[in-house]
């Protein structure tokens, strides 16, 4: 066991490695922030002006050794300060990831609590319109962009119903409908996969002896068949949080939720790099964490999987 831990350790530390490298890399092709801070590059200034502001901003200096310095930082929770207002990174990092985290979990909740059902009552009414009808909407969803389906809900049941506040992060209603979005795009993936998973539990060995001893249907389904589809779902949930995380960040935007997608859109605009490097690795962290912990659950449960 101790080989396979340390080998998925050292692949995670090697892909946020990677991801913080191509980030830093990548943000400083988008433009010079010294002159955003120079007046939003409107007003006269000299080449030395410029010089100055990068010098002061530590963005003078050949990218590798800025890198280097950005990592040190990074291992003792120091992610640097903002070019815009010197915030602490950490500290902007630190109000707004609990709002992130809130609203990914109630998303994932939410698709649970709509798929698994769903996804049993297909399995269980196979080829029915019933089961015709549940693949044909997941299809749909599977097609719905988030940012159309949260301007959707939000035409509805805010401006049309009065239902639901547009937005809000203080109120209870407000996680609605960002969550809702989420969590129904989230379901059109997860209602094929628990059809499918139950189908194939349905038609083993064991729910066939189960179902002869005169079992209930409900005990037959929801004891033994389900137990056994919930491992293989929660797995791929595991690996689906990447991309829940990025639902996330574009959500968030859309309904003015106070968190890192927020956060990052800002930086973006204003191109401040401490900051976008600073969201992004938080969230590669937690996308390579949420996996490693996957990956050593498949291989307790699985003692195949170490020697793959």
């Amino acid at each position: 066991m101790a080989p396979f831990l340390l080998k998925r350790v050292v692949l995670a530390l090697f892909v946020v490695l990677v991801v913080t490298l191509l980030v830093s890399f990548a943000i400083r092709l988008s433009g010079d922030p010294a002159t955003m801070l120079m007046t939003g590059g409107q007003a006269n200034f000299t080449a030395e002006d410029l010089d100055r502001i990068r010098k002061s901003i530590g963005i003078d200096r050949p990218f590798p050794i800025q890198y280097v310095h950005y990592m040190a930082g990074m291992l003792v929770g120091d992610f640097g300060r903002s070019f815009f207002g010197r915030q602490s990174v950490s500290d902007l990092i630190g109000r707004t990831l609990p709002a992130t985290v809130l609203l990914a979990f109630a998303s994932l909740l939410g698709s649970l609590a709509i798929s698994i059902p769903l996804g049993i009552y297909a399995a269980v009414r196979r080829g029915s319109l019933v089961d015709q009808a549940i693949r044909f909407l997941s299809l749909i969803g599977l097609s719905f962009p988030n940012f159309w389906l949260a301007i959707m809900l939000v035409l509805v049941f805010s401006i049309r119903l009065h239902l639901l506040p547009p937005s809000g992060f203080f109120v209870a209603a407000g996680l609605v409908l960002p969550a809702a979005t989420l969590a129904l795009i989230l379901s059109a993936i997860n209602v094929r996969l628990v059809r499918t998973v139950m189908l194939d539990t349905l038609a083993t060995q064991y729910i066939l002896v189960a179902r002869s001893k005169g079992l209930r249907e409900r005990v037959v389904l929801y004891k033994h068949a389900l137990r056994n589809c919930l491992i293989p779902l929660l797995t791929y949930i595991g690996l689906q949080f990447g991309d829940l995380l990025g639902g996330v960040v574009i959500v968030e935007r859309v309904f003015n939720w106070p968190g890192m997608g927020s956060l990052a859109f800002d930086a973006i605009s204003a191109r401040d790099y401490p900051v976008l490097q600073g969201v992004i690795t938080v969230l590669a962290l937690m996308i390579v964490g949420v996996n490693l912990l996957v990956d050593i659950a498949y291989g307790i449960a699985d003692p195949r999987v170490r020697v793959a």
